[in-house]
């Protein structure tokens, strides 16, 4: 497999190393290899069912079942609950986003607790989401699918995090969305914040993305650097069917 280098000088903050997990009896990972580096944003690549969830959820400490090696700021973390995985600064933010139906969005905004300092105002959230203000008094799932994607995001933005894994963040956007999207991720890059990210959609990860690991049947299966990408096309093609 070719090895998606790291930045010069890049410091590990993630490492990954013979991953496997399993949901009950299911054996999804086999054996996942990857690195994240400060500052960097990382994204997955893969076919639906490749285990790219299955591979941000093991880091965050929601998967039962799994063995090998997770290492988050040099500590091992392969075996702690989620809770003490959040409160080193790890947040998580699903695909089907969570929102509360039951609160509105400044409730759903104050729900996560603060785990670090150094976390997003409220007013640095607005303006990264303005819509968010002026929704703010509404019921979270009468937001349309891109804003409960920024209230989702937001949320986690608040709580002293300072390494985010995303998943699917763009799915079933419409590309205005996906483009403020995109121009979020680059704008919390720049502030220091790294990122994790599972994308289907190579297209809007190579506007953001530092590098790439693809994601097959459980495994890596190659990486490369975004400066890569445009000699990869073919292959990226064979991998993600597109």
């Amino acid at each position: 497999m070719a090895e998606a280098p790291a930045k010069t000088g890049a410091t590990p903050v993630l490492s990954v190393q013979n991953l496997e997990a399993w949901y009950g009896e299911s054996h999804i990972l086999h054996g996942i290899n990857f690195n994240v580096n400060a500052g960097e944003v990382v994204t997955l690549l893969g076919r639906n069912g490749a285990g790219k969830t299955t591979t941000l959820k093991s880091v965050v400490g929601i998967i039962g079942k799994r063995t090998g090696s997770i290492r988050f700021d040099n500590v091992d973390i392969t075996r702690a609950s989620s809770d003490k995985i959040a409160r080193m600064g790890v947040a998580f933010c699903p695909e089907e986003r969570g929102i509360f139906a039951s609160l509105d969005v400044r409730e759903n905004l104050l729900l996560p607790p603060i785990v670090r300092p150094g976390g997003l105002s409220l007013d640095q959230i607005f303006e990264l989401f303005p819509n968010l203000k002026e929704r703010l008094n509404s019921q979270g799932t009468k937001l349309s699918g891109g804003e409960q994607q920024m209230l989702a995001i937001a949320r986690i933005l608040r709580t002293g995090a300072r390494f985010l894994m995303l998943d699917e963040p763009t799915e079933g956007l419409a590309p205005v969305i996906i483009q403020q999207i995109g121009h979020t991720i680059a704008r919390l890059k720049s502030e220091g914040f790294t990122i994790l990210l599972v994308e289907q959609n190579f297209r809007f990860a190579s506007t953001v993305a530092d590098r790439y690991y693809i994601v097959e049947h459980g495994k890596v299966i190659d990486g490369f650097a975004n400066s890569e990408l445009q000699a990869n096309m073919d292959k990226l093609h064979t991998y993600l069917g597109v």
